[in-house]
């Protein structure tokens, strides 16, 4: 029964256990530890980064950022990341243009369209891709990829090949080119994009989709009005998380993709690399310059992912206002 003092007014309410703040403060102080204990490994991470790489790069005796070749183990050692680079952000961005628009729609339908039914074991399908290792999507793409590509390949080659882009050299070779490289990319990434898109949708206030639909909107108006604009920050970060795992992806490159020291725009002919790909082909062979070199390359990714999350994060303030994220 509640105290009643003799104003008639009710008591402050008591102050809450100690070890009720305790346990916030210590809360807090894991929170801010972990955050800062990232941050130390981050710099820790390129620290040793910069200085190896400022060793193999104050011996190479041509430019690091424009040379074809890469020969560390030469005497004296000329390698340079011009090819690799190419090869890293044109797989990335075929993987991108392929891989986003696919991984929205699975996740609009699993959350807006699909029935019940349906959508549990869509959304634990996709769930289990997400999970498969790399080696097992490189070795389904170096067996049955590459070979059903073929035709593509020569479709391209025959309707497209005023483009430049889809032009074959050799229309006998096989389908290992960066182009084939970006379509596994962008197999591997759907998962990922998919999973964190479908949680995003999730999010959405339901007020929002049903005042659209007491207005008159259709589904489809619905989706575009209300479900969008509001996850559309969540969409970058998705999009951004399988970049990064573009970007990084070695296993499954190598094994489809045979390095070469060759830079082209053609991007159904075998020739190309990405960074990833070359540290995983000549880190076993590499004396200790030659591993310094490799980790000059593995810097470069660095700040690509670096940069690329960082827009990424510029992008996302600037659209705050129109996602609902900043409530």
């Amino acid at each position: 029964m509640d105290i009643v003092s003799t104003s008639g007014e009710h008591p402050p309410p008591s102050r809450q256990p100690a070890a009720t703040r305790l346990g916030d403060r210590v809360f807090l102080g894991l929170s801010r530890g972990s955050g800062i204990l990232l941050l130390v490994i981050m710099a820790a991470i390129a620290v040793f980064l910069t200085v190896r790489a400022i060793h193999a790069i104050s011996l190479d005796h041509s430019n690091f950022f424009t040379t074809y070749e890469w020969n560390a183990s030469l005497n004296p050692p000329s390698f340079g990341i011009a090819v690799l680079a190419y090869g890293t952000l044109v797989s990335s961005l075929i993987a991108m243009l392929i891989a986003v628009p696919i991984s929205v729609g699975i996740a609009l339908f699993i959350t807006h369209y699909a029935p019940r039914r349906l959508a549990s074991p869509l959304a634990y399908l996709v769930d289990l891709l997400a999970a498969v290792p790399s080696i097992v999507y490189g070795l389904w793409g170096g067996l049955y990829l590459v070979p059903h590509l073929q035709g593509l390949n020569l479709w391209l080659n025959d309707y497209l090949s005023w483009t430049g882009v889809f032009h074959k050299s050799d229309p006998n070779s096989a389908a290992r080119s960066l182009f084939t490289v970006g379509i596994l990319l962008a197999i591997m990434i759907v998962p990922i994009i998919t999973n964190v898109t479908r949680e995003v949708f999730r999010q959405v206030p339901k007020a929002h989709e049903e005042a659209a639909l007491a207005l008159g909107a259709t589904r489809w108006e619905v989706v575009r009005m209300s479900v969008l604009p509001f996850a559309r920050s969540g969409i970058i970060s998705a999009s951004m998380l399988g970049l990064g795992r573009a970007l990084g992806e070695t296993m499954a490159v190598a094994t489809v993709l045979s390095a070469s020291p060759v830079l082209t725009q053609r991007l159904l002919d075998p020739v190309g690399g990405t960074f990833a790909q070359n540290i995983a082909a000549k880190f076993a062979e590499a004396d200790n310059f030659g591993r310094d070199a490799l980790i000059a390359s593995g810097l470069v990714l660095f700040v690509i992912t670096l940069l690329v999350n960082g827009a990424a994060r510029l992008i996302i303030a600037r659209r705050r206002e129109y996602s609902g994220a900043a409530l």
